[in-house]
């Protein structure tokens, strides 16, 4: 798939991460007043989301969390707190099986989740709603081909409730930090996180970005 084609058709894909070989994206989308609300900010171990205004914070339990954390494993990036989850219990898998989706009826937002691993590895998940229990699904891989990627995001697109991400994670061909910000949808997007090679960069529609 042409992944920026695919962003700017697509006015909200929801949260998004792609992985690849030393690479990693993660972004975040939104709708409402609290969800737009937001920043990327460095941590000592990867990055937290913040409220840009305080006063305007409605619900922080789904908006607040760490999408990015360095282990001693590897690099943890998913769409909520279960990167906390797996950093506690030291196992991406085992972790995973204690969570769900989100439980924003009737949306049930599916929990994705990445991690990459010492040796180049990676791991990819979806938690989501299916006819009332939760679907684990785990992709595993050895590597990406060169200058390719895998892609996963919470939706398909926009709808009424939004429909869940379906299938494997797609193969793309891996843009450039500033490529994937240009395609997110102006009026949509939020915030950026990348990492390749180690060099980290951090996106904000807030901060002017």
């Amino acid at each position: 798939m042409d992944l920026i084609k695919f962003l700017k058709e697509t006015s909200y894909p929801g949260r998004g991460i792609v992985i690849g070989n030393n690479v990693a994206y993660y972004w975040i989308m939104g709708r409402s007043e609290n969800s737009r609300n937001r920043i990327f900010a460095l941590t000592e171990d990867g990055i937290e989301t913040r409220a840009f205004d305080e006063s305007k914070v409605a619900d922080p339990s789904l908006i607040i969390y760490h999408p990015v954390r360095e282990t001693e494993k590897g690099l943890i990036v998913t769409n909520g707190n279960q990167t906390d989850t797996i950093a506690d219990m030291g196992c991406f898998k085992k972790a995973l099986m204690t969570r769900e989706y989100e439980p924003d009826e009737p949306n049930w937002t599916p929990r994705i989740s990445a991690m990459i691993y010492k040796d180049g590895s990676f791991d990819i998940s979806i938690l989501k709603h299916l006819n009332g229990t939760c679907l684990r699904e785990f992709f595993c891989y050895e590597k990406a081909a060169e200058g390719k990627g895998y892609f996963i995001s919470t939706y398909q697109g926009d709808g009424k409730p939004l429909p869940s991400f379906k299938g494997e994670p797609i193969e793309v061909d891996l843009p450039t930090p500033d490529e994937l910000w240009k395609a997110l949808n102006t009026d949509n997007k939020v915030s950026l996180y990348t990492n390749v090679n180690g060099e980290v960069r951090i996106f904000n529609k807030h901060l002017g970005d």
